[in-house]
């Protein structure tokens, strides 16, 4: 199935505060538009670095631009499409400070 990003400005929007992020973050976008998707699985296949979240969550950590950032989505396996569900962007040393409170399962910024 098709991902839909859902809230794909939170993107752009953190892109035009952080420019040096850009080219790496259109990459992603890249690959986002042509996955294929039939179960959670398939997210690790197509992202390496991505990290599907345990406790229930639905989420998944991916790697940005050789580890520089960090994006955590919620997803949702629908009929036709997966929706993905920005939750939260930012630096790795921020999603660290998130990781180390627990909050990687429950923050919702976006």
């Amino acid at each position: 199935m098709k991902v839909h990003l859902v809230k794909q400005i939170t993107v752009k929007d953190f892109c035009a505060r952080h420019p040096q992020s850009k080219e790496v973050f259109a990459d992603w976008l890249g690959k986002i538009r042509t996955v294929d998707w039939t179960k959670p699985g398939d997210i690790g296949r197509s992202f390496s670095s991505a990290d599907l979240l345990g406790n229930g969550s639905q989420r998944v950590v991916f790697d940005i631009g050789g580890g520089n950032y960090r994006i955590i989505c919620a997803y949702a396996f629908g009929v036709h499409k997966v929706h993905l569900f920005i939750c939260w962007i930012g630096s790795h040393a921020e999603y660290d400070k998130i990781n180390k409170a627990g909050k990687q399962y429950t923050v919702k910024i976006f």
